[in-house]
């Protein structure tokens, strides 16, 4: 069955392929707009209209002011630029207590583990099974001297959408700030601050067809974490340095395409998400789902097969033109097992024969059916020549026959 011409993307929650529309209006940016936004002259007037109307399309999707619209390099810069710029702010009122979730990306989880190093106290809520946040743990554990609760919106490798919109509630009842990473939400499912009520929201170009290397955080009216990066006026003062004119028109494209067709795209992906789940599940023995379905992304697929490892089926699923990932890419040359999984009571050794397969508005039910196909050849075979799968088929026919003496 390896064809290593066919290639067949299914690492959407890793990035997306630029939308044709989004790089158009990106070189037309490069070509046209050559001068600094700042600058009080024509071609800078030009490049300023490019950066004007990228926030105002990046508003208008999820329901802000463009006063509220704050462009970064990533979303991993506007996380720490929440995280840790809050935290310095509620500093100075000797609020130094953090909440967060156990199971957050890399670019919260560091950023909190940064912050411990210069004193600060954090509070890790741990998901349930099914990888969700109650809201009742997180209102325990705030504190009079919490200043901020983050809890992603969408787990970048499970799927789980939390519910952001009842935590914000309770953080706001407590006079607490509310910061949610929506990387893997914005574009994907809708979003509205204004629903949501939260204070401050981060996302990135990259996972909704956008260009790599831009982000944005949101921040409520009256919200100011302390900047992270000093030097001219740009960004309302609040984050230095001349603007990627292209990049943020580019991102403005890409998520005003993205929302304009989200119910179809979701409708199409969540088709593709549940035919391989259904058929992987019902085809493959011990094939574990990780994760609840019920709120969930609609393109993501992570399930585990134990008795293998997961960077083994990721090569021969590469052989096969399918490209997939073991969780996420942002920890992909680590062999540690994912926090994750981990958090929600995936057993190691279970763990590392994880597998997450994301869908993108560009696949293909013929693809979905495609790696259904190769996976039910290539863990047999893999599983044949596993000593770690063997040896607890043998054990577990052992107890088996034992029981029926």
């Amino acid at each position: 069955m390896e064809n290593t011409e066919k290639v067949v993307y299914l690492d959407n929650a890793a990035t997306t392929a630029c939308a044709p529309e989004a790089l158009a209006v990106m070189v037309e940016a490069l070509n046209g707009a050559c001068g600094n936004p700042s600058s009080h002259y024509s071609v800078g007037y030009e490049a300023k209209e490019f950066v004007d109307k990228g926030r105002a399309q990046v508003a208008k999707a999820i329901n802000a002011s463009t006063s509220e619209i704050f462009f970064t390099g990533c979303g991993s810069e506007a996380d720490n630029w929440a995280v840790k710029g809050t935290a310095f702010t509620k500093a100075r009122q000797n609020k130094k207590h953090l909440i967060t979730s156990a199971f957050e990306h890399h670019a919260i989880m560091h950023s909190m583990a940064a912050l411990e190093r210069l004193g600060f106290e954090v509070t890790y809520i741990k998901p349930t099974t099914e990888g969700y946040i109650r809201p009742e743990d997180v209102e325990a554990a705030i504190r009079p001297d919490t200043a901020l609760i983050s809890i992603m919106m969408a787990n970048n490798e499970i799927g789980t959408i939390q519910p952001i919109k009842e935590i914000a509630e309770i953080a706001h009842k407590h006079g607490v700030w509310m910061h949610t990473d929506a990387v893997q939400a914005v574009g994907s499912i809708p979003v509205d601050v204004k629903e949501l009520g939260v204070d401050m929201l981060s996302m990135s170009a990259h996972k909704f067809n956008g260009p790599k290397g831009m982000g944005a955080l949101y921040c409520r009216k009256g919200i100011w974490p302390q900047n992270l990066i000093d030097g001219g006026s740009q960004e309302a003062r609040h984050r230095a340095g001349t603007e990627n004119v292209a990049g943020i028109a580019g991102m403005g494209k890409a998520l005003e395409m993205a929302t304009e067709h989200l119910e179809e795209r979701m409708s199409h992906e969540k088709e593709l998400r549940d035919y391989v789940i259904d058929r992987i599940l019902k085809n493959i023995p011990e094939a574990r789902l990780n994760g609840g379905l019920e709120h969930r992304l609609p393109g993501n697929v992570n399930i585990s097969f134990p008795g293998l490892e997961g960077e083994t089926i990721l090569l021969d699923l590469d052989m096969h033109g399918i490209c997939a990932s073991t969780g996420s890419a942002c920890n992909s040359d680590s062999l540690d097992p994912s926090h994750v999984l981990l958090s929600i009571g995936v057993p190691e050794e279970i763990g590392h024969g994880s597998m997450r397969f994301t869908f993108g508005p560009q696949n293909t039910m013929e693809e979905a059916k495609y790696l259904c196909d190769v996976l039910e050849e290539v863990i047999p075979r893999r599983r044949a020549m596993s000593c770690m799968w063997l040896q607890g088929q043998n054990t577990a026919r052992h107890f088996s026959l034992k029981g029926e003496n």
